[in-house]
């Protein structure tokens, strides 16, 4: 029995034990691999959307991964490979595009709705705070009678 349930979890976690960079992706040089993950860990996988090439498995950030070598070992800074990425992807395969042109938009958009959110519910709470309370007119002599009346007769 304690076979068959570490079997099944070595196979329900297996893949999660597997990692999206191959052996053959390594470089040998620690410093530039070291860079490379750095890099990798900042590009989204263009199929995946969710996960940096570094994670995926998907065929596409295998390529991006070995580009992203291939410009390291040319000489390229880290700047420049995730510029060339960039400019052959577009600003998409970034997880933190610059703040700038259309992105300026998506940057700016949730700071502006939260002052609007707050602005709104500060206008709302002040005009409850001025409207004068609906006050009820005293009960007259016969009302009062009438009322005390009632209150005898109850239940």
């Amino acid at each position: 029995m304690r076979r068959l349930v570490a079997t099944i979890l070595l196979l329900v976690l297996m893949p999660v034990m597997a990692l999206a960079v191959q052996p053959d992706e390594v470089l040998d040089d620690p410093a530039l691999e070291s860079r490379a993950r750095e890099i990798s860990q900042k590009l989204r996988c263009p199929v995946c959307q969710g996960e940096n090439i570094d994670e995926s498995n998907a065929p596409i950030s295998r390529d991006l991964r070995l580009y992203v070598r291939e410009r390291l070992e040319a000489g390229d800074d880290d700047a420049q490979v995730i510029q060339a990425v960039t400019d052959r992807f577009g600003e998409f395969v970034l997880f933190q595009p610059p703040a700038r042109g259309a992105n300026l938009v998506l940057w700016l958009a949730g700071p502006v709705m939260a002052l609007l959110a707050l602005l709104v519910g500060w206008t709302f709470l002040r005009s409850r705070q001025r409207a004068e309370p609906d006050l009820a007119e005293p009960l007259d002599d016969k009302e009062r009678a009438r009322l005390d009346q009632i209150m005898k007769d109850g239940p």
